[in-house]
């Protein structure tokens, strides 16, 4: 009976340091997992952060350029309906100061990402146009006949969708181009 007791004596302590030697090594994965949880949940905590900058810092002027771009349609149509034939110097002068202010709101426009889209023969683009009408042309259906008011893009979101005709293609043949947003 000596040697049963002392085999049982033996074998309880080898059990009870075992579950512990279990417990901790569990105990230790758990601390591991919930580490790499943590630090994963920080790496994207920082991605986020930095996307969240950056588009901060690409799309901060998107209001104030929307503010400004009837100031730019307004030289645009006051050039485009001034006459050019039979004008004093005076006039003339005045006309090319406007051409200059317009130039430069357009380069300043560019130098903070702006830029203008929509022009005439482009492909009609959902993303960037949006049509008005359709008409038959001499052109290939989805084709930009004519802007009636220029689009602008910062970086890749679209401030104002271009105002456009487009053309359903020759009169008598090709089926319209399904032009809907």
């Amino acid at each position: 009976m000596t040697d049963e007791s002392n085999a049982t004596v033996d074998d309880a302590p080898e059990t009870d340091a075992a579950s512990p030697t279990a417990a901790l090594e569990a105990e230790l994965a758990k601390a591991r997992d919930e580490m790499l949880r943590a630090l994963a949940e920080v790496e994207n905590t920082r991605r986020r952060a930095d996307r969240t900058v950056q588009d901060a810092r690409t799309y901060a002027i998107d209001r104030f350029a929307a503010d400004l771009l009837p100031v730019a349609d307004s030289l645009s149509r006051a050039l485009a309906a001034a006459p050019r034939d039979d004008v004093d110097e005076g006039f003339r002068n005045l006309l090319t100061g406007v051409e200059l202010t317009e130039k430069a709101l357009l380069e300043a426009f560019a130098r903070h990402g702006l830029r203008r889209v929509g022009a005439k023969g482009d492909a009609f683009n959902p993303n960037i146009h949006q049509a008005v009408a359709q008409a038959p042309g001499d052109t290939p259906a989805g084709t930009v006949l004519e802007v009636m008011q220029p689009g602008y893009v910062l970086g890749d979101r679209t401030v104002r969708a271009a105002m456009v005709l487009v053309s359903a293609g020759p009169a008598g043949g090709a089926p319209n181009v399904d032009i809907t947003v």
